[in-house]
């Protein structure tokens, strides 16, 4: 077994060969970068909404079924500006743009909080399947678009009282007067709009025009949430393609399930610290 640093070099070296580089990037990333959904972070920001509904962590209380869509929305405003509208770009995210940025790359991401596009990442090159805590949605997709809340949120975080936000700023559909959410993939009335159609295609196409190129794939905090997505389409890819190496960091759990051994590197390992000495 390689030590880290010889793998380390390994990546290096596969990197400035390489054609092409596709990042894969899930929960553990932005958990890496400090956007944490518990502990101190989510105690010192939640704490009225602990006290009455004894949530444990930001995860966990995205699931809780408010009574009324003034609760609701008090506490997803504060949900959405903590993990997105308010947030600037993280260091950790900003280091892995340093490495990239003069590379021939694509991300695709489950991520929500937009810490690509914050980092500097060409918004032409992120497919972000999952939605975005910036924008909201018909709870029923009546119509094929979503919104920007940023003024919205704000606006609910400033008139929150006892958890509940005033009636007059809960959001209704412009179009068939439903509820409105998060544009978030939870259900089947997740909104794929335009320019989600869009980045998928130019994923596709990017794929493509990399098949009979060298190209690395540095998967990047990707757990068993949703592997479909990114996890094991990643292995796929390299097994079905002699000239594309996969790059799995991950804090724990890098087992694979293909037999890519000799296109494999694994470093479990704190994604800080790698990119650190990535970047030397």
């Amino acid at each position: 077994m390689n030590s880290k640093l010889e793998k380390i070099e390994q990546i290096k070296k596969l990197m400035e060969e390489a054609d092409y580089i596709l990042i894969g990037a899930g929960a553990g990333l932005s958990t890496s970068a400090g956007i944490e959904y518990t502990g101190k972070r989510f105690t010192d920001n939640f704490a009225e909404f602990i006290e009455k509904y004894h949530f444990t962590d930001m995860y966990s209380s995205g699931f809780y079924n408010f009574e009324t869509e003034e609760e609701k929305w008090a506490y997803w405003a504060k949900h959405m500006y903590i993990n997105c509208i308010g947030m600037k770009a993280t260091k950790l995210y900003k280091d892995l743009f340093e490495i990239l940025k003069n590379k021939n790359y694509f991300v695709i991401t489950t991520n929500v909080d937009e810490q690509f596009y914050k980092s500097g990442f060409d918004k032409e090159r992120i497919f972000a399947v999952q939605g975005s805590y910036r924008y909201i949605q018909c709870s029923h997709s009546c119509h094929n678009k979503i919104y920007d809340a940023t003024d919205m949120v704000t606006k609910m975080i400033h008139e929150t009282k006892e958890c509940k936000i005033p009636t007059r700023l809960v959001p209704i559909c412009p179009v068939c007067g439903e509820k409105m959410e998060t544009n978030l993939r939870k259900d089947a009335y997740f909104v794929q709009d335009d320019n989600w159609h869009k980045q998928n295609e130019k994923y596709d196409k990017f794929l493509e025009n990399a098949r009979d190129k060298k190209v690395v794939l540095l998967e990047l905090g990707v757990g068993f949430n949703t592997p479909g997505i990114i996890r094991f389409p990643f292995e796929q890819m390299v097994y079905q393609n002699n000239n594309w190496n996969l790059v799995r960091f991950n804090k724990d759990n890098c087992m694979k399930f293909l037999d890519i051994e000799d296109k494999y590197i694994d470093i479990e390992n704190d994604i800080n610290e790698t990119m650190q000495l990535l970047s030397h």
